[in-house]
């Protein structure tokens, strides 16, 4: 597996990954940080150029995503797209997700202690972090970040490339729009227009991000 990135969240997924599988053979793909050893851990090795990239792709095409922004997600999935990857989702050992009604996109990154109850829609790239809960008959559209301890109540929905801060929560059936970014620790009581910067409890409207 070629996780891209070789900082903060990607070491967490290499953790969710080896807590699977010991044996793991994965590297990492990072060409913006010039202060990163060749090998993370002694072990993983830290790829730079889009050849290398190639090669590693052709004997083992998965690629997962070790970076938080929605924005540098979708970035990284149509670059390795291009370079011949399979954007594939990972799913922590300790993350629970319940059996029935369950849909979840590829390149997603459910960590340890998330919890997805039923008939759940996650779209391509969400991140739940740790310790997530996500209740019945939610929809996360494409590359949500949830940050950890965020709590999603039932018949929310979560637009496209918004974030949720550390501790946020969603009260039931509340609609966030694409692009918006939810403070941490907020509660989030009534719908939010896209592209909006909330913070409080109840949150309120800070500012128009576009």
């Amino acid at each position: 597996m070629l996780i891209t990135g070789a900082k903060g969240f990607a070491k967490e997924v290499l953790e969710a990954l080896y807590q699977a599988d010991e044996h793991l053979q994965a590297a990492f793909y990072d060409d913006v940080s010039p202060d990163l050893p060749q090998q993370l851990h002694g072990r993983f090795p830290i790829l730079r150029t889009e050849a290398e990239v190639r090669e590693w792709l052709a004997r083992d095409e998965r690629f997962t995503l070790g970076v938080g922004s929605p924005r540098v997600r979708r970035l990284l999935a149509a670059k390795l797209r291009a370079l011949g990857g399979q954007l594939t989702t990972v799913i922590a050992p300790r993350a629970v997700v319940g059996a029935f009604g369950n849909t979840i996109g590829p390149g997603c990154s459910l960590m340890s202690g998330a919890v997805l109850t039923s008939d759940i829609t996650l779209g391509e790239g969400v991140l739940v972090n740790l310790n997530c809960t996500i209740g019945h008959d939610v929809v996360v559209h494409d590359y949500v970040e949830l940050s950890p301890g965020v709590h999603v109540s039932g018949h929310a929905t979560l637009g496209a490339d918004c974030v949720l801060g550390t501790g946020a929560v969603v009260l039931p059936g509340v609609s966030i729009g694409a692009g918006s970014v939810v403070g941490a620790g907020s509660v989030v009581t009534k719908d939010v227009a896209p592209a909006q910067l909330v913070v409080g409890i109840p949150a309120k409207v800070i500012r128009q991000l576009a």
